[in-house]
């Protein structure tokens, strides 16, 4: 029996695709999987290199570092590594084992073997280096699912008052001088119904918010005319579609998130929305990692299965050195724990 048909036969809760062995996925899987804070009830199936992983909890074990899970209890799809690679230093090699065990990972919930995907980071240019020209995991994800969109939402709650603070991406990894052409009327009501549907998970009349993508909202057109010729008509043209929902827009982007910064630390007020859109990853991005970075969950939506991811890179500066945190990947197994249910 192959490896992955064994697997196939009994239904996993969660698959873990490990990232690029070259840098911290394997940390902070393992660290994760010993947090006291890892809800009860979780049977993960890891892709990924066996004896990278063994070595990567020895090297944890010599430093020192703990809790650590017990290494015999982890079930692991093993895809060993072709070639030797040295922690820190992505190749060809390790872009090439990052990107199967996604496919492989994949693989699994595309068969309903799973219920949700967890994935470590990896790194593009190993990817590009193997021959894999992807912007990114996401659009892997889509093409395995065989969809068109797939859409990014970063989420995080508040560890001081337990807030949920949501943003969506209205467009990806794209270049900066492609942005304006990206964005349509069509894309930002289908973004706005897809942020819409994902805050129902937790409140029944979320309100939500809309970066503008000029200075200023574009300052009546004098700083930039989307806002003004179409951005602002179609937020209308939505409202009257959703007369239940407050949608607040476009704001400014400089200023979009400040209710954000507030409710993060104290709490959710009348005026502090349950979701922002924003127009470009950046844009969106900056004020998540300033208030979330530890926190945060990289969501992909409009997939067939939910996989979320933490929000931060591969860590190839701290590879190996044992001091790569757990808290995003904790809180990525934990939202997919959440939303499965």
């Amino acid at each position: 029996m192959a490896k992955k048909d064994q697997y196939l036969n009994a239904t996993k809760n969660l698959i873990i695709a490990l990232g690029d062995p070259a840098g911290i996925g394997m940390e902070i899987t393992l660290k994760a999987l010993a947090s006291r804070k890892l809800p009860p009830g979780i049977i993960p199936l890891l892709v990924g290199c066996k004896k990278t992983l063994i070595a990567t909890h020895q090297n944890l074990k010599e430093k020192g570092i703990g809790p650590l899970p017990n290494i015999q209890d982890i079930e692991i799809d093993d895809i060993p590594l072709t070639e030797e690679f040295k922690p820190g230093y992505p190749s060809a090699a390790t872009g090439d084992a990052s990107f199967e065990w996604l496919t492989r990972a994949t693989e699994y919930v595309l068969d309903k073997k799973a219920k949700a995907l967890v994935t470590a980071p990896i790194c593009k240019h190993a990817w590009h280096a193997a021959g894999h020209f992807y912007p990114g995991q996401t659009e892997r994800l889509a093409e395995l699912a065989k969809t068109n969109q797939a859409s990014m939402l970063f989420t995080a709650k508040s560890p001081y008052c337990n807030w949920r603070f949501n943003t969506l991406l209205a467009t990806t990894h794209i270049p900066i001088s492609q942005i304006s052409t990206k964005l349509t009327p069509q894309l930002i009501s289908s973004k706005l119904d897809i942020l819409l549907n994902f805050c129902k998970n937790f409140k029944d009349k979320p309100t939500l918010s809309v970066a503008g993508l000029n200075p200023h909202a574009g300052e009546n057109g004098s700083l930039g005319d989307e806002e003004i010729k179409w951005l602002t008509p179609l937020l209308r043209e939505w409202s009257c579609q959703h007369p239940t929902i407050n949608l607040i827009g476009p704001i400014a982007p400089d200023s979009c998130w400040l209710s954000a910064a507030e409710a993060w630390r104290k709490g959710q007020t009348s005026h502090t929305p349950d979701g922002f859109l924003a127009l470009y990853h950046d844009q969106g991005l900056i004020p998540m990692k300033l208030l979330a970075f530890d926190t945060a969950v990289n969501l992909t939506l409009e997939l067939p299965f939910i996989r979320t991811s933490p929000d931060h890179g591969t860590g190839f500066d701290i590879a190996s050195k044992g001091c790569a945190r757990e808290e995003s990947m904790l809180a990525a197994i934990q939202t997919a724990w959440e939303l499965k249910k």
